[in-house]
């Protein structure tokens, strides 16, 4: 019902956009103006008619629905406690990483040794938490913006930082899905931030590939952690090599 009435505002607000009054689409619904205005009263419009409408704006049912997912709120950041809450619950945090990659309930317990039960008791904490909305027969629908994230140096960032960063590297990145590539160099202030500013494109475009592949099966995806970072470092065992000053 909740989204009957989002879309139904879209409508509304789309349709004053383009300059249209319920006077207006009466003789295009057959219907007299009163009719209309009950029909948006009521929230009894037909797919056809909602399609007659739309066509009247020159859209697609498709057009009107994206456009009200774009007018949700959207998540761009957890707070401070939200997160910490989520890394004090490992399997909280598996399923929470896991729907941030539009996994399925079905595809969580087929790949992790978890009950359904465990899984809807943790998707149910993160509906409290808006990060998705679960919906009817369990069905996930994320409620992040496009561009979320985990908070800098927040507690999730803290905690890949100390739990995962050693396992990550154990590995020799002779793989064909492996890739490690160290630069060593002395830039300029304005070539680091030229450096970040391609290093967070190459983020978007990751995002980007990402989404595009959510529509494959679920068993030609595989996953990935990429790590993209520059800091002014020298090497700890150079130290005691440095002059003092």
């Amino acid at each position: 019902m909740a989204q009957i009435n989002s879309l139904l505002l879209t409508l509304k607000k789309t349709l004053k956009a383009h300059g249209l009054t319920y006077k207006d689409l009466a003789p295009s619904l057959e219907l007299s103006e009163a009719s209309v205005k009950r029909l948006f009263a009521e929230q009894t419009i037909s797919l056809q008619r909602l399609e007659q409408i739309c066509q009247l704006m020159e859209l697609e049912i498709s057009d009107l629905v994206q456009m009200m997912n774009e007018q949700q709120p959207r998540l761009q950041h957890l707070s401070v406690e939200q997160e910490k809450e989520i890394t004090q619950d490992l399997v909280l945090l598996l399923i929470t990483v896991s729907v941030l990659n539009r996994w399925t309930l079905q595809e969580i317990v087929t790949f992790y040794r978890l009950t359904e039960n465990d899984c809807i008791q943790k998707l149910a904490r993160l509906d409290k938490l808006k990060i998705i909305e679960l919906l009817p027969k369990n069905k996930i629908k994320l409620l992040v913006a496009p561009n979320f994230s985990w908070r800098e140096n927040g507690p999730i960032q803290q905690f890949f930082q100390e739990k995962i960063a050693a396992e990550y590297f154990k590995t020799k990145f002779k793989e064909d899905d492996e890739c490690l590539v160290v630069l060593n160099g002395m830039l300029s202030s304005q070539s680091n931030g030229e450096f970040q500013r391609k290093l967070k494109k190459l983020a978007r475009e990751f995002d980007e590939l990402n989404n595009e592949d959510v529509a494959l099966p679920f068993d030609q995806r595989n996953g990935v952690t990429v790590v993209m970072a520059i800091r002014n470092w020298r090497y700890g065992l150079f130290s005691p090599l440095l002059r003092k000053v």
